[in-house]
């Protein structure tokens, strides 16, 4: 009975600290199990955009080589009138060039960082803003030097028309100004582009030019061909940029990817030790159940009897 008495402490102790361990185990293997659903998913989905991205990429990449045409015309306007260097007088308007849509990394931060720099170095100048991305962003801090801004950008290949349409509401509404600098992303390969600055005159200047003076030129002529200047200026931008986009959009799914892919190896690894943890101790839960009583009874005897030999209560 003595025997008896000093194991049952023992054994009432020993229990719910199984009980408890699997519960935990249990418990954690949920967890993990819904993590690894979650992350599989990702990888499903990042899976699925990057296929679109790619395709997205080849139509951009097509349009973009037809849009180059439209830019080389500009530049060899601008290389042959001979254009002299702007003056320190002269009034700025950047225009930033991006898109609405997300999930393409540093895209749109790459045209907001390019502009604020453009702006700290010229305080007088003004900007106009094409995509809700990058207004966002510029929206921080320069909000004042908003002249005015454009949204549903970049859900589709741009068109001639569009960047005219953009032109023109830009002259309308924009106010007059020397010279606007395009500001964004050029297309250089599948995996990279640079912040880029496009720059054209206003009607004037291209009157002054060196070029324009040695022909005789009617009154509205060196107008309609600033304004046809500047959407040419703005569809290659706005192809160009289209095409870096789905470019880091495809880089940042596969990119998301691996990352899952990597994830999901992990979790599989853990959900693996926490199952086997399990498994170890419900079978010592098992081993513990059948077994300790009587080595418990037989070592509370052998203390009861050496307590009895050596006189010791």
């Amino acid at each position: 009975m003595l025997a008896r008495s000093a194991v049952r402490p023992v054994l009432m102790a020993a229990r719910p600290v199984v009980g408890i361990q699997q519960k935990n185990g249990m418990a954690t293997l949920k967890e993990i199990e819904q993590r690894l659903k979650s992350v599989k998913n990702i990888e499903k989905i990042t899976k699925s955009m990057k296929v679109v991205a790619s395709t997205k990429l080849t139509r951009a990449e097509r349009a973009m080589k037809q849009a180059k045409k439209y830019g080389a015309a500009n530049e060899e306007l601008f290389k042959n009138s001979e254009i002299g260097s702007d003056n320190g007088d002269a009034k700025v308007l950047y225009v930033a060039i991006s898109s609405d849509r997300g999930l393409c990394g540093g895209i749109h931060s790459s045209v907001t960082k390019a502009t604020l720099k453009a702006l700290n170095a010229n305080p007088e100048a003004r900007v106009a803003v094409l995509g809700d991305k990058p207004k966002a962003q510029l929206a921080r801090s320069r909000t004042d030097d908003f002249v005015i801004t454009f949204n549903q950008i970049g859900r589709d290949i741009p068109t001639f028309a569009e960047a005219a349409a953009i032109a023109d509401e830009i002259k309308t509404k924009g106010g007059e100004w020397d010279v606007v600098k395009i500001i964004y992303n050029k297309y250089i390969s599948a995996i990279s582009y640079e912040p880029t600055e496009l720059v054209v005159t206003n009607a004037k200047s291209l009157n002054e030019a060196a070029g324009f003076k040695a022909y005789e030129q009617e009154e509205d002529s060196t107008g309609d061909i600033a304004e046809f200047s500047l959407a040419n200026a703005l569809y290659l931008a706005l192809v160009e940029g289209h095409a870096a986009e789905q470019s880091a959009r495809r880089t940042a799914m596969d990119n998301g990817q691996s990352h899952a892919a990597d994830m999901i190896g992990k979790l599989n690894l853990q959900f693996n030790r926490a199952r086997q943890g399990k498994i170890t101790g419900e079978l010592i839960e098992i081993i513990t159940v059948s077994s300790r009583p009587a080595s418990f009874i037989r070592h509370g005897y052998s203390v009861l009897v050496d307590k009895i030999e050596t006189g010791r209560d």
